[in-house]
């Protein structure tokens, strides 16, 4: 059994006033912080009283203001958020959004088809990288815009699937971590500066990139105009060299080569028949091959066949050397049989 002495029965009320003081005291202090904000649990998980915003789809991504602007105002904003590296941000005021709402307007526009052509890629690669750091609303916001850009682009699918997959995982990890309202706001705050910081960097490069293929493509569209320029040059050249050969006089025509059938006999007397071969009642014929010289005379003759042989030979090549002949440009080599019969 324990004896409680008056002393101690004294100090334990003592200590109980003290404890009830201080509660009373901090009742106070927390409804004076009541008036102003209500109070919160530091530890407790977040929940927002205010929906989230809904996510961007491929009809609301360009913004009211954008489509209601002219297509003078929509070329002049897409050129300027074009040279300011706005490519594709901010939301409402970058050059995607202008080139598409001015395609809408002015449909065929060969430049504005040819702008978004080269900006696509840069979005898609932004995309991945707001997937990257989790901000799934950008994301979501630049995949509308490609979307509506070109409804069938490849890389729809992977992107739309990544986005889903990843705030999956980011949802179940939240819901293992129970994260606070300040953790929430410190986070919310870094993920805005980090997005602001990789953009300017992203689209600064992007337009680079642009700029480098753009100067590329001057450089190449310079040097063809060059080629055609030489090509149309060198085809004038061409033309006038024609144009002064056909005005020249046409050259004599060049003496054609006389053959055997411009021969033109002035002279050609018969051959002596040998007495022999008279007598003997022999007949015969003897082929000779012979050239004209340019003055009609023979200059050369000699036997090719004989029949029979040896018998006319002299007689006929006697006959052929004496043989004349019109003058000719060149001489000309033939060949003649002459015959010979007894009594003809």
């Amino acid at each position: 059994m324990t004896v409680v002495t008056p002393h101690a029965r004294q100090s334990s009320r003592l200590l109980n006033l003290s404890r009830l003081s201080l509660v009373l005291a901090l009742g106070l202090a927390l409804g004076a912080c009541g008036k102003d904000e209500p109070a919160t649990d530091a530890t407790a998980p977040v929940t927002s009283a205010d929906p989230a915003p809904p996510a961007a789809t491929p009809e609301t991504v360009v913004s009211d203001a954008v489509q209601a602007m002219s297509a003078d105002e929509l070329r002049d904003a897409a050129r300027k958020a074009y040279g300011d590296n706005r490519l594709y941000s901010p939301a409402g005021n970058n050059a995607v959004e202008y080139y598409l709402s001015l395609r809408e307007k002015s449909a065929g526009d060969a430049g504005v088809s040819s702008a978004l052509t080269d900006l696509l890629p840069m979005t898609v690669i932004a995309i991945e990288q707001s997937i990257g750091r989790e901000d799934f609303a950008e994301a979501e916001r630049l995949t509308a815009l490609l979307e509506r850009a070109e409804p069938q682009h490849p890389a729809l699918s992977r992107l739309n699937a990544s986005i889903q997959s990843r705030k999956q995982a980011v949802a179940e990890r939240a819901a293992q971590q129970e994260v606070t309202a300040e953790q929430q706001a410190t986070r919310q705050a870094e993920l805005e500066r980090q997005r602001l910081i990789d953009q300017k960097q992203q689209q600064e490069q992007a337009a680079k990139a642009l700029q480098e293929k753009q100067a590329a493509d001057a450089a190449a569209q310079a040097a063809a105009a060059e080629a055609a320029e030489q090509a149309e040059k060198r085809a004038q050249e061409r033309r006038t060299a024609e144009a002064a050969r056909a005005a020249e006089p046409p050259p004599p025509p060049r003496p054609t080569r006389p053959t055997a059938a411009d021969l033109r006999p002035l002279s050609t007397p018969a051959p002596n028949f040998p007495p022999d071969a008279l007598r003997a009642g022999t007949s015969g014929e003897v082929q000779i091959e012979f050239t004209v010289g340019t003055d009609g005379s023979v200059t050369s003759a000699r036997v090719v066949n004989a029949e029979p042989r040896r018998v006319f030979d002299r007689a006929a090549m006697d006959a052929v050397q004496r043989w004349r002949f019109q003058p000719i440009s060149e001489p000309v080599t033939t060949r003649r049989t002459i015959a010979f019969t007894p009594g003809g």
